[in-house]
């Protein structure tokens, strides 16, 4: 009999017989493991358990816990709703059904009948019903002409016009009770898995994605094995609203969205771009640290710049359509700062003895995104990125990508963020999509693997999920909500130096191509405020707050006191405001607790008479007296530290 090898996540090798299944190797390993497995990760890709495994793989078991178990129960889940949808709606055209990152959503078309709170709550109560049935999921594989046939039969265009992308590809049907879907899967072992169920909302979607097609209804669902996590899960969601950006940020008069100047096209208010402006203050000294050098590039370039680099036309459904002059010369609304900068080291002949160029920028740049996808400043049309490029030898790779890293993980410590690292690979099934020589593809992901061994990163491989330039690390952010965010980025690129005719002179005097590495620790500066607000719900440390500190006098009587205290307080560096409304000092300290302001510095008789001030804190109360000095000292120390707490 045949026998493949499964190498383990702890590097041991074990040897089933050919054709085994996860589920068998799960119970070999463990009877507790095999009951807990919902789904198995085979070569970084998650697989039914039940799938025979018919080569040599890299094996990993996976649980509730894991991201591929996660993936695969909330896409069983998004099937559920869909047999409980056609029970009660017969007839119901069904569009794509994807697990999402805090659930699932499925898109169906239901012609005239527009889904209300009572249809969720019907639908939500038979997929209990179905769950307790128990029922597997089945895979079966399907000739291209037979899975057309069957949903030609169903009378559904979307799963034909889906199938047509198809042509050529194995495909695959799901089966589980009394519906079938087409799906390449992965999905968990049986309904009964989904103990805990919850239809949070409907919305309308564009068939995929597109304007120009129909409206479909979106259901969003999300699931759990216990009712515990479900209840756990709602009070998060009912906290992600008390913290949404978009109502905080007009609360404390952070950023405006005016439909006058256009959907995406966020405006900073004065107190938002103290938030901005102290983030690159910040990032920008720390580069300083590292030896990058600022430069400044256009809003718009010749669109031949972007067909060089790829960007265009590859990528043109996300971009703005270009700027066509009476000439014929065509310019592009900038979508990357990447080919502004290549244009930069190309300004001159380089030596080796020159690198690396660290050549950093907050540029902005803007991308065409769908009306419906955007979302206060996580999601914006325009958008500047804390972008930097390092042009360096082969020998220099390795180096630079680690302080890169470093510096990245001193951004997130800094905000007191935990951080899991992604190795993004290319996919090798998929090669069309990326460009350059494989041979620079395998080195620079052999170079990223090793700098996070060696760094002893805490990281998984996404593959499929690497530029079209090049392999990446990407930093997942997880914050005060448990929510993980994609936000820094470090990327080897071997590709754009060939495209751009990159060169400096080596010590052999000889023309080499330097290698980039592309770096944005922030991601965008609008997302990652965005991102900022709801983790600290508005609550900013010191350092970062907009006003650092309110005076406020009992009366008119210490105004004269009180713009003193303010006034040294502003000229030794703070963010001081005086509140000199006539309103009772009761209001006073409840107004500046709404604006979540740090410390209010109430000043009266006692305080005038001794050269102090009374010292309250948000959300703590009050600390008592304090000489001026004393205060300023405390403050000033805590926003040098960039402290998370004072």
């Amino acid at each position: 009999m045949a026998h493949i090898n499964i190498t383990f996540p702890d590097g041991t090798v074990k040897e089933f017989g050919h054709g085994s299944t996860g589920k068998q190797i799960a119970e070999h390993v463990s009877k507790g493991l095999a009951r807990e497995a919902l789904a198995v990760e085979v070569n970084g890709e998650v697989w039914d358990l039940g799938r025979p495994i018919t080569a040599d793989s890299s094996l990993r078991i996976l649980k509730w816990g894991d991201d591929g178990g996660k993936y695969a129960f909330w896409h069983s889940s998004a099937h559920l709703m869909a047999e409980a949808i056609e029970a009660h709606y017969p007839g119901t055209k069904f569009g794509i059904g994807p697990p999402i990152e805090n659930g699932f959503y499925y898109d169906i078309d239901m012609g005239d009948h527009t889904l209300t709170g009572e249809d969720l709550v019907r639908i939500e109560k038979t997929m209990y019903e179905l769950c307790g049935r128990d029922v597997p999921y089945v895979r079966e594989e399907k000739s291209w002409d037979e899975a057309v046939a069957y949903f030609k039969k169903k009378g559904d265009p979307y799963k034909l016009e889906l199938l047509e992308d198809l042509k050529g590809e194995t495909i695959t049907f799901y089966h589980q009770g009394d519906f079938t879907d087409l799906c390449y899967g992965p999905h968990i072992p049986s309904t009964g898995r989904i103990k805990a169920i919850k239809l949070l909302s409907v919305a309308g979607a564009y068939w995929r994605g597109s304007e120009k097609n129909k409206m479909l209804q979106r259901i969003y669902g999300v699931t759990f094995p216990t009712a515990k996590e479900l209840e756990e899960h709602l009070f998060r969601l009912e906290e992600a609203k008390r913290r949404d950006h978009r109502k905080i940020g007009q609360e404390l008069e952070l950023f405006h969205l005016s439909p006058a100047v256009g959907s995406g096209l966020p405006l900073w208010l004065p107190k938002g771009t103290v938030i901005r402006e102290s983030l690159i203050e910040f990032l920008r000294d720390e580069q300083r640290k590292r030896g990058y050098v600022s430069v400044v590039t256009p809003h718009i370039g010749n669109l031949e710049l972007y067909k060089t680099s790829g960007h265009y036309p590859y990528y043109k459904d996300s971009q703005f359509p270009p700027i066509v002059l009476e000439n014929g010369e065509a310019f592009l609304l900038k979508p990357m700062n990447c080919p502004h900068h290549h244009q930069i080291y190309a300004a001159k002949p380089r030596s080796y003895r020159d690198l690396p160029i660290r050549l950093a920028e907050f540029g902005t740049v803007y991308r065409y995104e769908q009306s419906g996808e955007m979302n206060g400043l996580t999601r914006v049309r325009g958008f500047t990125q804390d972008d930097a490029h390092i042009y360096c030898r082969h020998d220099q790779v390795k180096q630079e990508i680690r302080t890169t890293v470093e510096l990245t993980q001193l951004v997130f410590e800094t905000f007191g963020m935990e951080v899991r690292t992604r190795l993004s690979y290319r996919d090798d099934k998929n090669v069309e999509k990326y460009g350059g020589d494989a041979a620079f593809w395998d080195r620079a992901q052999r170079e990223i693997k090793e700098v996070a061994d060696e760094m002893k990163l805490n990281y998984f491989v996404g593959v499929g999920e690497a530029s079209f330039y090049g392999p990446k690390i990407d930093f997942m952010v997880k914050d005060a909500l448990g929510r993980t965010w994609q936000l820094g980025t470090v990327q080897v690129d071997y590709v754009m130096p060939e495209r751009f005719q990159l060169e400096y002179t080596g010590s052999d005097g000889q023309k080499h191509r330097p290698v980039i590495i592309h770096r944005a620790p922030f991601g965008s500066m609008e997302r990652f405020v965005g991102i900022l607000i709801e983790h600290f719900a508005g609550e900013f440390p010191l350092w970062l707050a907009p006003v650092q500190a309110v005076v406020l006098p009992i009366t008119d009587a210490y105004l004269e006191y009180a713009k003193q205290v303010c006034g040294q307080l502003t000229e030794a560096g703070v963010r001081c405001e005086l509140d000199e409304r006539n309103e009772k000092i009761g209001y006073k300290i409840r107004d500046s607790e709404t604006k979540k302001v740090p410390f209010m510095l109430v000043v009266g008789e006692k305080e005038m008479q001794g050269n102090t001030v009374a010292v309250r804190q948000h959300t703590k109360g009050d600390l008592g007296a304090m000489t001026r000095e004393a205060f300023l000292a405390k403050t000033l120390s805590a926003i040098q530290q960039k402290s998370l707490t004072v």
